[in-house]
């Protein structure tokens, strides 16, 4: 067997809990079979430190499941120790890398890093956050963030976040209905070469927010100040020399909250607990991704995606976690590889889109950078095409795995991905991650192989929502999860999981494809008509799952620089028919400058197909969910063209 923690993991089970499991399969069984013993297993042996013990390890059912009640515990504190099994990191061992686009740069070691985060505490004690207020931040993935979560954290505060590419009313939105005390925020942003002032939304976030009882402002681009605010290096100066503390908190404290896409009303407050993304966090960092001290753990992402969230948990199991503010594209696409280069990173994680983008432009990143540190390269965000893991393999290296893994904000986790001792099979995900109890089902609820059908989750995680923010008797998230299935969690994708229990992910189940009977997932088409250079990006729609039986398959392309239709749609029309089938040939091709994308980056197929269906725009979706509102201005044109020709 490899030399990894999961394999590690199998012999402790042996030896200290006498179980018996002996390849990655039985150990998976184990974990969902028995799951009160394995989550159990996994705080014990990766080093979860309690206050007080657990009285019970699980009770009760979705969606009311106890986890280690009675339990209590500090996320900050697993992070600032940094080490899996009791091996605590040193003050001068690294925990942080820090790069932004335009050069600026830094490091913090785990001494730094807890002495600023106790500071940090301090301040905002003095500020009067204690446990259960909310403390929010309008930041980028840089190392202040990182600090201010953890010091609230480790008051047993409640954490929000968004990046400051979002908008004044997307803020609002967000922020405004938890009702926090404390907002964090930088006076300005750096992306694609160019600096950003955002104190004018840093001033109305203060005005629309009754709740704010102090605002601290980080120089973070341009030097400028805000009146009314605190400064957030004189707060850390003043409170220099505090010591570290932590606030024992109940497994399932709030910890920090999620959001839903908000692309109809406000977005849904996703809370998740102190316990349950520890527990989750360690099992997945550790025995799924095998990550440990003397790494160099990176995700590109912002402070709105729940990446972030996994990526500063890095330090739970000891790794330096790189961090990088800017655009993965400027000043090129080789611009995320020299930094792997120059950090000699072993785990790279980034989305399948990104992925696309370096084929097409045939990005070579191992012949023109030194890749020999890099172990692993993970994806998500979107399904990874077939094509996206043959130029892994052929570009970034063969000995590279490839961990393309799909979750969710929901859980704050993965349901299906890789681990360290499985193969790696084209185009499709390794296997069902431990501890969750996934499958497939039919539209009757019975579990099904080899075919499509809903991802569900059949039994409790300890990540999975500890409630939603404003849902006092739990309605709001009995519907969006179990409403279909009672007792079983929707997620709502369309999966097909194989008889050696890897899977393949074919879009959300609610812009499905239906082609006379036969339904087809979004991310089959998409893997057909992105693989052509002179497509940019697309989106297609079946008007008729929007209740229009006499409904249409549309496409819309974003074509490459200087191209035409005419140049692409005989080839684009053959390749589907023979890749898909006839029936998913589209109706017509249409050509639009962009697609309608959320703040985090999805293609908006729902709301689009609502609106070619005759549902007023505003209705349909929010305009302060999307990163580009004005994309949807084609799309209710052509709705109006729909409607007058009947």
């Amino acid at each position: 067997m490899a030399d990894t923690k999961i394999e590690a993991f199998r012999q402790w089970l042996r030896t200290e809990r006498d179980v018996e499991v002996g390849d990655y399969g039985e150990l998976w069984a184990f974990s969902v079979g028995r799951a009160a013993e394995f989550w159990d297993a996994v705080a014990e042996f990766l080093g979860v430190r309690w206050y007080e013990r657990p009285r019970e390890v699980l009770s009760g059912v979705m969606p009311s499941a106890t986890w280690f009640d009675g339990g209590t515990l500090n996320y900050a504190e697993h992070a600032l120790t940094g080490g899996v099994a009791g091996a605590a990191k040193a003050d001068d061992e690294l925990a942080v890398i820090f790069h932004r686009e335009d050069g600026r740069s830094g490091q913090l070691t785990y001494g730094a890093l807890r002495s600023q985060v106790a500071a940090a505490r301090a301040g905002l004690r003095a500020l009067g956050v204690s446990k259960g207020d909310r403390v929010v931040a309008l930041a980028p993935n840089c190392p202040q963030t990182l600090v201010a979560f953890l010091a609230a954290a480790s008051l047993g505060a409640v954490w929000s976040s968004c990046s400051p590419d979002f908008g004044v009313r997307a803020v609002s939105d967000r922020f405004g209905q938890i009702e926090p005390k404390v907002l964090i925020a930088v006076n300005g942003s750096v992306y694609n070469g160019r600096s950003f002032d955002t104190r004018s939304t840093v001033a109305q976030l203060i005005e629309q927010i009754p709740s704010l009882e102090a605002t601290v402002l980080i120089d973070y681009a341009g030097g400028s100040t805000l009146a009314g605010t605190l400064d957030w290096d004189t707060l850390l100066a003043e409170n220099a020399g505090a010591e570290p503390a932590f606030e024992p908190v109940e497994f399932a404290h709030p910890l920090w909250i999620l959001y839903s896409s908000g692309t109809t009303g406000l977005p849904k407050g996703i809370v998740h607990g102190h316990g349950g993304i520890v527990v989750e966090h360690l099992k997945a960092l550790a025995l799924q991704n095998d990550l440990g001290a003397g790494d160099r753990f990176f995700w590109f992402t912002t402070t709105g995606w729940m990446m972030w969230n996994l990526l500063i948990s890095g330090l739970l199991v000891g790794s330096t976690i790189v961090l990088y503010d800017g655009n993965p594209g400027y000043p090129d696409l080789s611009v995320l590889w020299r930094l792997a280069e120059q950090h000699r990173v072993t785990y790279f994680g980034t989305s399948a889109p990104y992925i696309q983008s370096c084929l097409k432009a045939k990005i070579r990143p191992s012949a023109d950078h030194d890749l020999t540190g890099l172990r692993t390269l993970g994806s998500t965000g979107a399904p990874l095409s077939a094509e996206g893991f043959r130029w892994i393999v052929d570009e970034v290296g063969r000995g590279v795995q490839i961990c393309s893994v799909s979750g969710g904000t929901d859980l704050c986790a993965a349901l299906v991905g890789a681990a360290p001792d499985l193969p790696v099979w084209l185009g499709e995900l390794s296997c069902r991650t431990l501890g969750a109890a996934v499958a497939a089902f039919d539209e009757a609820g019975n579990a099904v192989v080899e075919q499509v059908g809903e991802l569900v989750v059949t039994a409790p995680m300890p990540s999975m929502p500890v409630f939603f923010w404003n849902d006092p008797d739990g309605s709001r998230l009995r519907e969006a999860y179990f409403e279909m299935y009672p007792g079983v969690w929707r997620h709502g994708d369309w999966i097909r999981f194989t008889s050696r229990g890897s899977s393949v992910i074919y879009g959300r189940s609610d812009s499905t494809l239906n082609r006379g009977g036969v339904r087809m997932g979004t991310a089959e088409f998409y893997r057909v008509v992105e693989g052509f250079d002179l497509v940019a990006d697309s989106l297609v729609i079946d008007t008729s799952a929007a209740g229009n039986a006499d409904g249409r398959l549309l496409c819309f392309l974003v074509l490459a620089l200087g191209a035409e239709l005419a140049d692409i749609e005989p080839a684009l029309r053959k390749e589907l028919r023979s890749a898909l089938s006839p029936r998913h040939v589209p109706d017509r091709f249409v050509v639009v400058s962009e697609v309608p994308r959320t703040l985090n980056g999805k293609k908006c197929e729902v709301p689009v197909k609502k609106i070619l269906s005759g549902v007023a725009p505003e209705r349909a979706v929010s305009r302060e969910a999307l990163a580009n509102p004005d994309a949807l201005a084609p799309f209710v044109e052509l709705a109006g063209q729909l409607r007058g020709t009947g």
